[in-house]
């Protein structure tokens, strides 16, 4: 845990308050048995009853005290941990967002989640309630021992050969009970996958008619939690009354052997009932050690799942001495390049120059390399061999802030943030709030008319990726999003593909209005293309067609087939 004590070091004086808050409260706990000793031999047995006041107010004094340092004690430990797990929290998350695109190819978004989430908190536990109550049960149990040795050496043997039997009994327990709430949390989450599931795609369902494989299916992963719950419970029947029986025949050994010792005056009946009560007190920090190790275990572990993302470097980073333009014409030029990707070849020998103002159409089958080269603009992964443009000046040069400011991108895979339509127009642009550039990015994209139709208008939240809008209005809004932001360079990756083609000429005729930006239109629809200043066709990563609508028309090649296809009787009229 040597990359967390940094953070302990900053609250290293709360920590030591708490101690010594901890250590005040247990030895007033060791002390109220003395006192009872006292009441018992001098009040009870000697009959000095003018004491018994001044006694009964000390343990009234004693309670009050615990109280006020059990308190302390434990506000400090949760506040220092919980600022402890804070900083960590945001560190990590502060992380996680320099990481490249790669990184996240290869790490699913749940384990992140529970990395930031889960085990922040055990280690949150570490430092807070967990940790607090292993120094606790250890100093607890030192100062209690050398109390009892005090009392009597004899019935200290007692507690020292039955102690190690109950922790051992409470690490097996632990052990045991560790491993079935694994598997309970795993059953748990594929039992709420597989009703959300249902419940989300209840009309898929229905309309195939699978209700009785679904009910099947739940009650299937039902049973399973209904057996491991089983189990969790045998295994607390197993351990638990060993526990319970040990520790009542501790007690009962105290008293039964702590009798004799009365009876042949070696010890006095107050030291007894001071002795019983060190007992009774010894016996929870034994019943606690399984759950205690149990939690540090899963903090180590858990330590270590995040120092393993912290170690990682982003393998796209900003450069040593990056050049820095006083302006950003929006000029794009790709140098012979190539695009490699876990050992495929992506996109092969890539030459194109996008000119400021000017439309670059991109067409291909899936899997042709489209995306790929939206990627590549934005450094989302490195070039393999070549170079890319900006300007004349080589996007690795660029900052990485500054090169993705440049850059609005209509993503194929369209998210909307869990907010109001207004707040995920300007995402781009927070700084823009100027409530005549949101309505006009709107205007653009075709997107106000069905906007001022909703609820709320502007103000109305929606869900999470755009949940309870249908595909063509999340897509006129992600679009709406790019055009606020107001930069050189726009890319729109298969943006109207579930939009009509009134409305695609409808938003085509707004973007070209755009003068000071230049745009990539990546597309399947020649529709969406066809007005570009140049046009490529892409075929297994490779430039195989290049032209203007009517060069590539005359060619009757792959973007003539293409037409063909989509426009059927039209382009038969065209030969």
């Amino acid at each position: 845990m040597k990359n967390l004590w940094k953070y302990v070091r900053k609250y290293k004086f709360l920590y030591v308050l708490a101690l010594a808050a901890m250590i005040i409260s247990i030895l007033l706990d060791a002390s109220a048995p003395q006192i009872t000793k006292h009441i018992i031999d001098d009040v009870i047995v000697g009959g000095e009853t003018k004491i018994l006041m001044k006694l009964l107010l000390g343990l009234l004094g004693i309670g009050f005290g615990r109280a006020i340092f059990q308190y302390t004690k434990e506000f400090i430990f949760d506040f220092a941990a919980a600022r402890i797990a804070c900083g960590l929290r945001k560190d990590l998350f502060d992380h996680i967002q320099t990481l490249s695109v790669g990184y996240f190819d290869s790490h699913n978004t749940g384990e992140l989640m529970a990395r930031i989430k889960d085990d922040a908190e055990r280690i949150w536990n570490a430092f807070g309630f967990v940790g607090m109550l292993v120094l606790e049960c250890s100093i607890h149990t030192i100062i209690v021992l050398v109390c009892m040795l005090r009392l009597s050496p004899v019935l200290t043997l007692i507690p020292i050969v039955i102690m190690p039997i109950i922790a051992w009994y409470a690490l097996k327990m632990e052990k045991g009970l560790g491993e079935v709430y694994d598997k309970i949390s795993e059953q748990t989450a594929e039992l709420n996958t597989v009703a959300q599931e249902n419940l989300a795609g209840v009309r898929t369902v229905k309309a195939f008619a699978r209700e009785d494989y679904e009910i099947s299916k739940f009650k299937k992963h039902n049973k399973q939690y209904y057996d491991l719950n089983m189990s969790q419970a045998k295994l607390l029947i197993r351990f638990q009354p060993n526990i319970s029986f040990l520790s009542k025949f501790l007690m009962m050994s105290v008293i039964v052997i702590g009798g004799i010792l009365v009876i042949k005056g070696k010890m006095s009946i107050g030291d007894l009932g001071a002795f019983s009560e060190y007992a009774n007190n010894i016996i929870w920090p034994m019943e606690m050690v399984g759950w205690l190790s149990n939690d540090l275990a899963a903090a180590f572990a858990s330590n270590k799942k995040i120092k393993k993302i912290m170690e990682e470097k982003p393998v796209i980073a900003d450069p040593d001495k990056p050049v820095l333009p006083e302006v950003v014409k929006g000029e794009l030029t790709f140098q012979h390049v190539d695009f490699e990707l876990d050992g495929k070849d992506i996109l092969n020998d890539i030459n194109f120059t996008l000119e400021k103002g000017k439309t670059l159409g991109i067409m291909g089958v899936t899997g042709s390399g489209k995306t790929s080269i939206v990627n590549l603009i934005e450094r989302f992964y490195d070039v393999t061999a070549g170079e890319i443009l900006l300007d004349g000046i080589n996007i690795k040069d660029l900052p990485l802030p500054l090169l993705r400011g440049q850059i609005s991108v209509v993503m194929q895979d369209v998210f909307l943030f869990s907010d109001s339509i207004s707040e995920n127009i300007k995402t781009g642009n927070k700084d823009a709030t100027e409530w005549e550039s949101v309505q006009q990015a709107a205007i653009s994209a075709e997107a106000h008319s069905f906007i001022q139709k909703l609820s709320e208008q502007y103000d109305t939240v929606i869900g999470e990726r755009g949940v309870g809008l249908s595909g063509g209005q999340k897509q006129r809004i992600s679009i709406a999003r790019a055009i606020a932001k107001e930069t050189p360079i726009l890319i729109l990756d298969d943006s109207t593909s579930a939009l009509d083609m009134e409305t695609e000429r409808e938003i085509e005729s707004h973007l070209s209005e755009l003068k000071n930006s230049s745009k990539i239109v990546i597309a399947h629809r020649i529709s969406a293309v066809r007005r570009a200043d140049e046009i490529l066709i892409l075929e297994d990563g490779k430039i195989i067609e290049r032209g203007t609508h009517e060069e590539l028309m005359e060619k009757r090649g792959q973007y003539y087939r293409t037409y063909e296809v989509q426009y059927g009787e039209e382009a038969a009229l065209c030969q």
